[in-house]
């Protein structure tokens, strides 16, 4: 059974009814910002400032070497000197700008919904959510699809950086583009180009993720802080028992929702793709979180599925 990606099911006509996303929509948005709690060391939590892997002066203790000339003075380890019998330095972590990249799907299904809004306008305003939450947290914010023609829309910091993403989502989720390569190009072109220590924000229909191998899941979740928002609507979830007329690129048809054998295979199809990867990607390090198309669009904080991390 194919997912009801291409059936036309929601009320009114518009820009501004749930269809397409607006920007200004996005923007109001910002109010649901939240800070990411604090930082763990090995944790794939959301957090805040990122520290690098550069040796230099900054907040936080890295290691202690042996003394040598032009070190400051104020950062002499005097336990380890003590110890050694030879003077010994502090050395600390410098601390950068983490760089949080939202990952547009764009498949077919997510063009579709039948209460609030579309999946793809959920897409969007989630994916806003997780903007104004990187700004909050000091994160340069950037974004990308799986497009082999359009470039990733870079790093930058400030309102600045999140305004120019909630652009490109806005523009990406108004229609399904045509030149769509894929999630799993996406999520392996982000695995090129994010540092250790970033955050991936995937927003994802259910059926996308599932198609992604496990490896590509696991090679990016070894570096970067991976959270996956996947978007679902009521009636896939929870079809009513009744005849549901579709309208399909086939033609129209009904299709039997009474039917166990009808209602089996639906679930399967709908409903599986979505236990399979709450049930198996935790155990990656990544956090899972599903988000309906007619709940709070900053549902998903707080609510993900996380395993224990490696």
């Amino acid at each position: 059974m194919k997912p009801p990606a291409s059936v036309g099911v929601a009320a009114g006509q518009g820009a501004a009814d749930g269809i397409r996303p607006q920007l200004s929509e996005l923007i109001a948005l910002r109010r649901h910002a939240v800070r990411g709690p604090a930082a763990r060391r090995g944790s794939h939590a959301l957090r805040g400032q990122a520290a690098s892997m550069l040796r230099g002066r900054g907040m936080e203790y890295a290691e202690s070497r042996e003394y040598v000339a032009g070190d400051d003075a104020r950062h002499i380890d005097w336990k380890l000197t003590a110890r050694s019998g030879s003077t010994h330095t502090k050395t600390f972590q410098t601390e950068r700008e983490r760089v949080t990249l939202l990952v547009a799907d764009t498949a077919a299904a997510l063009y579709f919904g039948t209460r609030v809004r579309f999946k793809s306008v959920q897409a969007a305003r989630a994916g806003a959510v997780a903007a104004w939450s990187a700004l909050r947290d000091g994160d340069r914010v950037a974004a990308l699809r799986g497009s082999r023609q359009q470039a990733l829309v870079p790093p930058a910091g400030g309102t600045r950086g999140v305004l120019r993403a909630l652009d490109a989502l806005s523009r990406w989720y108004a229609e399904r583009p045509a030149d769509d390569d894929g999630l799993q190009y996406a999520l392996e072109q982000a695995a090129r180009l994010l540092h250790p220590g970033a955050r991936a924000v995937v927003l994802a229909d259910p059926a996308s993720a599932q198609g992604v191998p496990a490896a590509t899941w696991t090679a990016l979740a070894m570096h970067v802080e991976v959270r996956l928002i996947l978007l679902v609507d009521p009636l896939e979830m929870d079809p009513p028992h009744c005849v549901l007329p579709l309208a399909t690129p086939e033609g129209r048809m009904q299709l039997d929702l009474a039917a166990g054998s009808v209602r089996e295979a639906w679930h399967v199809a709908l409903v599986g793709p979505l236990e399979t990867l709450l049930r198996q990607l935790p155990g990656r390090r990544i956090q899972v979180s599903s988000l309906s198309s007619d709940a709070a669009s900053d549902a998903w904080l707080g609510s993900a599925v996380m395993g224990q991390g490696g």
